[in-house]
């Protein structure tokens, strides 16, 4: 059976990329290396052991590749990644408490609630609960 591990997203910078993916939006870290000339290789995942195996990336985002990628994804509004949440509008409530900018806020979108956020860090991500 071949499993998700790890998934990346391109960060204008990765230590505040850390900071914002673990101190505001709480996930933890699972990897923090410096690989010396200011390159850190960083992966956060889910907390309480949610997904143990699988781990985000934070990934530099400069670069004739990668910066284009994610300059176009955001000015197309498109979210980088999908993050699944048990309750919308608890997730709402508390990350705009945390002064985080939502661009859409919870709505409906076929068999989802979904919302989507700025992550300060050149990225669109949706949060999504799934409707009952």
């Amino acid at each position: 059976m071949i499993k998700v591990a790890m998934t990346g997203v391109y960060v204008d910078d990765v230590t505040r990329a850390h900071a914002f993916y673990t101190e505001v939006l709480g996930f933890e870290t699972r990897l923090h290396l410096d690989l010396g000339d200011d390159t850190l290789f960083v992966t956060v995942g889910a907390p309480d052991g949610g997904q143990p195996d699988l781990q985000l990336l934070l990934e530099p985002g400069e670069g004739p590749i990668a910066e284009p990628y994610r300059r176009a994804l955001y000015e197309a509004g498109i979210p980088c990644i999908v993050f699944s949440v048990d309750d919308l509008a608890a997730e709402y409530e508390r990350l705009t408490g945390r002064g985080v900018r939502f661009t859409h806020e919870p709505q409906e979108q076929g068999p989802v609630l979904a919302a989507v956020f700025d992550d300060t860090c050149g990225n669109l991500v949706q949060l999504v609960q799934p409707k009952e």
